[in-house]
């Protein structure tokens, strides 16, 4: 069993496997089983960011989300005054630019590492290919997706509700 073990560990890459385990405790990609996060872990690019590097500016064409491994990113936009102001800084295990995936919009902020920071980036054309290859990987995406902007929309909702009409 041990020479197993040891002929298992020449072949397996520790990096992909490290990043295999990042991407299973991400909740994005919980329902992932073993070979579909390798599939995943093989689509998606790593890049290291320098501290007030930007990640993308704010009006860009969004072309891929941002999952953060490590290192703190920041969400700003500008201003009316035309200084940024902070709308959130990002923590390891949190992704952004997740609407990218589905639709080709403008970005509506602008992502600067605060740190030096790891991200990995997931293409919209790399998950176009996942999407037909296997389906399932996209549809666990997806859904989460769709959890994810529910949530913000009864988050909306619920601060407008304040000010909407009185109860009959």
């Amino acid at each position: 069993m041990n020479v197993l073990k040891s002929v298992r560990r020449w072949f397996v890459d520790p990096q992909f496997a490290g990043k295999k385990q990042f991407l299973h405790s991400l909740d994005l990609f919980a329902d992932l089983k073993g070979a579909e996060l390798g599939t995943l872990a093989q689509a998606l690019h790593a890049r290291t960011y320098r501290p007030g590097e930007v990640v993308f500016v704010q009006g860009d064409i969004g072309r891929a989300l941002f999952i953060l491994e490590t290192g703190k990113v920041e969400l700003t936009r500008e201003g009316a005054d035309g200084k940024p102001v902070v709308l959130y800084t990002l923590k390891p295990g949190e992704f952004f630019g997740e609407m990218a995936l589905l639709e080709s919009l403008p970005r509506s902020a602008t992502a600067t590492a605060v740190e030096t920071s790891r991200l990995h980036l997931l293409y919209r054309t790399k998950l176009d290919v996942i999407l037909h290859a296997n389906p399932r990987i996209g549809v666990a995406i997806m859904t989460h997706f769709a959890r994810l902007l529910s949530a913000r929309l009864r988050r909306a909702s619920g601060s407008f509700s304040s000010t909407s009409a009185p109860d009959a």
